[in-house]
């Protein structure tokens, strides 16, 4: 009966150190000069769907102006003229990779960018969700939603 005992305890710490492992793998890929390494990390469908939503919240409340860099307001500018074409030609794996490695070096300081240099918070927000914040808490941070598909932690959403 204890060994059941350790067992379900060994399972429940290998369990939470689980999206951690691929918060490293991650860093790894970013630093990798070839964006193929992100493929199996990334669910990028899943973050065009979530800009898609932001998206449809927010369009009425699009910018007189934009400044450099505005990935939001461009899109919500181009997405009823190109529908969901602008999401794919802007939201690639090479937007992803560049995204997390400017957070990572805004949140260092530091070139090259270390991702988990960067984190300031990584946390579960259920048992197939994990949330992690790469700079400081109301100063520019991004947020990184990582989601359990299948047997992998995938990122499905940046927040920035």
């Amino acid at each position: 009966m204890r060994y059941i005992g350790y067992l379900l305890l060994f399972a429940l710490i290998a369990f939470g150190i689980w999206p951690y492992y691929s918060l490293f793998r991650l860093d790894d890929a970013l630093g990798k000069p070839e964006v193929a390494a992100l493929q199996d990390l990334v669910d990028l469908p899943a973050i065009q769907a979530n800009y898609k939503k932001r998206l449809e919240r927010g369009l009425d409340l699009a910018p007189k102006s934009l400044q450099p860099g505005d990935l939001m307001g461009w899109l919500q500018q181009n997405v009823q003229k190109l529908g969901d074409s602008a999401l794919t030609q802007v939201i690639t794996l090479e937007w992803v990779r560049e995204t997390l490695r400017d957070a990572a070096a805004a949140a260092t300081n530091r070139k090259p960018p270390y991702l988990l240099a960067g984190v300031g918070f990584a946390f579960f927000e259920s048992y197939d969700s994990f949330l992690v914040r790469i700079g400081e808490l109301g100063q520019g941070a991004t947020h990184v939603r990582m989601r359990l598909e299948g047997q992998t932690w995938r990122v499905t959403d940046i927040i920035r």
